[in-house]
């Protein structure tokens, strides 16, 4: 008889153990998967991070290159405009009156550009 209530108040004891301990695993189990999960997403975010670096380098030379083409089109279209051949002289001085209101049109906005800075 004093074997069944000692091995009645230990059984709940046990049980209790057994809880405590299953519930101890779980939260573990969960800090790793959690641990697992952070590394697997820092590795994605630093190729994000190199993808994105790329990226904008790559925006920036063709950035340039685009200037460059608007350059050497504007370059070529005031080589075209003073271009006399057949044309007469007030052809001329009407290509070269546009030329000069275009400059004065750029050389505004770049004071305005730069008074804003």
């Amino acid at each position: 008889m004093v074997f069944l209530i000692l091995c009645s108040n230990f059984v709940p004891k046990l049980l209790i153990m057994t809880a405590e301990e299953k519930i101890l695993t779980t939260f573990s189990t969960r800090v790793r998967q959690l641990l697992l999960r952070f590394d697997e997403m820092k590795k994605e975010n630093d190729r994000c991070h190199t993808l994105l670096e790329e990226k904008e380098r790559t925006i920036k030379q063709l950035e340039e290159q685009l200037a460059q083409k608007q350059q050497d089109y504007s370059n070529l279209m005031t080589a075209k405009m003073l271009e006399i051949g057949n044309d007469d002289m007030e052809t001329a001085k009407a290509k070269l009156a546009k030329l000069i209101r275009s400059v004065n049109k750029c050389i505004t906005l770049l004071s305005e550009n730069n008074v804003r800075n």
